[in-house]
């Protein structure tokens, strides 16, 4: 559940943004993180992850045409600020060599750490536990 201080800048990866966008278990907790942060960064990885969750979703009968279509207009408006940058390359060996994380995941983790750099209140909202673990040992853990 939501705790903790109220985050100012709140990354979101690909898990906690489809828990946002789709209903499930945790789309409370992700409706609630919506309320919080006042910037919500939503990386290129975390924006074609989405998409492809969503698109496979339609592919298997979960969601209909029109949900889709109506989710993919969702990631166009606030309070979304859609980001282009790239993780630092010796932040995600750093970062690679003390996780136990896919790719992808480190790619998140290793972005958010990089731009924490010049936003020192960035932190990184996940709904997968060993990103969310890894998040919480590097201070990017929303409570923290």
């Amino acid at each position: 559940m939501v705790s903790g201080a109220q985050p100012v800048v709140l990354y979101w990866d690909a898990s906690a943004l489809v828990a946002l966008l789709v209903a499930q278990q945790r789309t409370a907790e992700a409706v609630e993180w919506s309320r919080r942060g006042r910037v919500h960064l939503l990386s290129s990885l975390a924006w074609a992850e989405a998409h492809a969750a969503v698109a496979r979703l339609r592919r298997l009968g979960g969601l209909t045409d029109q949900q889709a279509l109506a989710i993919h207009d969702l990631l166009q408006l606030p309070p979304w600020e859609r980001i282009t940058d790239i993780p630092e390359w010796g932040v995600t060996v750093e970062l690679a060599l003390r996780w136990d994380l896919r790719g992808a995941d480190l790619w998140h983790l290793a972005l958010a750490k990089s731009l924490q750099v010049s936003r020192a209140e960035l932190r990184l909202l996940s709904f997968d536990a060993r990103l969310a673990d890894a998040a919480a040992g590097e201070g990017l853990a929303p409570g923290s």
